[in-house]
């Protein structure tokens, strides 16, 4: 396999040449706060162009711990191309305007094993919803001077626990993996409309209740399958940032996407064993 996915959205979401996509990535990390979460095994992010989700995006990659090589479980929905399953890129490598991310091999070996992902690059050529966090995943690893492989799965048509068991196996294969979930929250509402359910879907995240609509968030598949993923692992949830676009100075109030970040962590062995004695 020596076939690299082309950048779709790159001049659009973000900017196409190098040395300004480079600024403005780190422009965006370093305006946000630095608050990297011990334990961290999971992370929900944004998809909208940066002008519009890049500082709340920014919010949650500041909290990932960069010690070693970044392997990333990479699960977004699919907005062009919908099929019944999860989507392997089946190619070697994502490219951006930084350079060639290649897939990680072990995670990608892992999980191609399940019935459910399947082979299919068109779904993935023109998608936007994995693609956009690369560049932020790049400037991670290259300040930490690591590795970075991503397993890049776009999630159509599948259940929250056939979602989950393509994180299972992924983790199974490769503890140490983070697990990125690309979705924004509500689509088109007014502002005041959008503040109100958005609060409402990021309570049901907090509480990791795999029970959201297509309505709530545009990952839903991948969203609910980390949320049943979770909840069975005894995750804890933690908002980190949100916003919507009419928060900044390009959007307006009538027609508004909302953005949330949200870190995932595991209880501490430590603490377990504490709370295990107190009860």
């Amino acid at each position: 396999m020596s076939s690299v996915r082309q950048p779709a959205v790159a001049g659009v979401f973000y900017p196409a040449e190098p040395g300004e996509l480079r600024a403005q990535v780190d422009q965006l990390l370093t305006q946000r706060p630095q608050a990297t979460v011990p334990n961290l095994r999971a992370l929900i992010a944004p998809h909208a162009g940066y002008r519009f989700s890049g500082a709340i995006a920014a919010s949650g990659y500041n909290c990932i711990p960069v010690a070693g090589p970044l392997r990333v479980l990479l699960l977004g929905p699919t907005h062009r191309v919908a099929i019944r399953g999860v989507a392997d890129p089946a190619v070697a490598a994502f490219a951006t305007p930084l350079g060639e991310v290649p897939l990680d091999a072990e995670i990608m070996a892992a999980v191609r094993e399940l019935p459910a992902v399947v082979p299919a690059p068109r779904v993935h050529a023109q998608e936007h919803s994995l693609e956009v966090h690369l560049p932020f995943l790049q400037r991670l690893a290259a300040k930490a001077e690591v590795p970075l492989t991503v397993a890049p799965l776009a999630v159509s048509e599948v259940t929250p626990a056939l979602a989950a068991q393509v994180i299972s196996r992924a983790l199974a294969a490769v503890p140490d993996a983070l697990v990125l979930v690309s979705s924004d929250l509500s689509h088109y509402l007014d502002y005041a409309q959008a503040r109100l359910r958005d609060a409402q879907t990021i309570e049901r995240m907090l509480r990791c209740e795999a029970q959201l609509l297509p309505g709530d968030a545009c990952g839903v598949r991948p969203v609910n399958g980390l949320l049943h993923h979770a909840a069975a692992s005894g995750w804890q949830a933690e908002l980190v940032a949100a916003a919507n676009s009419g928060d900044t100075s390009y959007g307006d109030h009538d027609r508004v996407v909302g953005y949330a970040s949200l870190t995932f962590t595991a209880p501490r062995p430590d603490s377990m064993t504490q709370q295990g004695d107190a009860e």
